[in-house]
């Protein structure tokens, strides 16, 4: 769906984005990360047309974006970090003017109401905009990403600013938009980026660094598994016997459990399965284990370390 092949941009001497190549598949959430000037931004400029390249192309559904911009822009719908509102108008009024800015052909009305339907904005969509909270403005944004119902959806810091219950909203409603669109999305809140995407690309002084399944970065990247333990038993022994395990490299106690027991996160290398030695381990110190589950290793240890050049590069199908 979208192919972004060998792409470069320079300002002078400066190299903002150098040789980066990545592709979306079809219905796929893809989360974007970089530190501040990473070249991110500007990347995400030249996929929506808002850059030109200095060189390589970007093809969205098979229009390329410099050859081909109108067809290219068609298929794309955008939520800046500050949603392009007009602030006097009325929701309805907004989004009838983006309906026929877009030249879009679907029936208006039932269109309209249907975009107002997917972001939840129907019961404000007589009021004027400068009215309404940050959640039902940041709604409005998205609202107006969907008229004309493109196929790829991007996202910047769509939940800026947003409290928490919104935020939760505004993650449901980016996953339901994956099941009919393309979806690329940026954020600096990268537990939103791992509990929505389905694939990460951090991009890093201009060049891809990582391209990983959201799953798999986080365990390739950081190199290590997490195993969440509750036990029964003297904290000294505990610690003392998990840490004497072999392919252990962390251990660390969290906070007593509401049902008296206490919570303990040990770590390993990603290579070793240490859950029998640790079994062993508290049989023989008499402390039994009262549950034991996989642990998440966290998005921020992963980009912090890609990000660090703790890595090596990779690109899907290798490093």
């Amino acid at each position: 769906m979208i192919e972004v092949k060998n792409l470069v941009k320079k300002y002078g001497d400066k190299v903002a984005v150098n040789n980066v190549s990545f592709t979306v598949n079809e219905g796929e959430i893809l989360g974007f990360l970089g530190p501040n000037g990473a070249g991110k931004s500007t990347t995400m400029n030249i996929i929506t047309g808002y850059l030109s390249s200095t060189s390589g192309t970007v093809t969205i559904d098979g229009c390329e974006i410099l050859d081909d911009p109108k067809g290219a822009k068609s298929k794309i719908g955008y939520l800046p970090e500050i949603p392009p509102l007009y602030q006097d108008m009325t929701v309805k009024r907004y989004l009838e003017f983006v309906y026929d800015l877009k030249r879009v052909t679907l029936p208006r009305k039932e269109h309209l109401a249907e975009v107002c339907k997917v972001t939840k904005i129907t019961d404000v969509y007589e009021r004027v905009i400068k009215n309404l909270s940050k959640g039902y403005r940041q709604r409005v944004g998205f609202a107006q990403a969907l008229i004309g119902n493109p196929p790829v959806i991007i996202l910047d810091e769509p939940t800026v600013g947003l409290d928490p219950k919104q935020i939760i909203e505004m993650r449901n409603l980016i996953r339901g938009l994956g099941k009919k669109h393309t979806v690329i999305l940026s954020s600096h809140v990268l537990s939103e980026i791992q509990a929505v995407c389905d694939r990460i690309v951090v991009i890093n002084n201009g060049q891809l660094v990582a391209d990983e399944s959201t799953e798999e970065i986080t365990t390739n990247f950081t190199g290590m598994k997490r195993i969440q333990l509750h036990i029964d038993g003297n904290d000294n022994t505990v610690l003392t016997a998990l840490r004497s395990i072999d392919g252990v490299t962390r251990v660390r106690k969290v906070m007593r459990t509401i049902d008296g027991f206490t919570e303990y996160i040990v770590e390993s290398k990603a290579e070793n399965d240490v859950r029998k030695a640790i079994f062993r381990a508290m049989a023989k110190a008499d402390c039994p284990i009262v549950m034991m589950r996989n642990a998440e290793v966290s998005l921020e240890d992963a980009f912090l370390r890609i990000t660090a050049g703790e890595t090596s590069v990779n690109r899907k199908g290798g490093r």
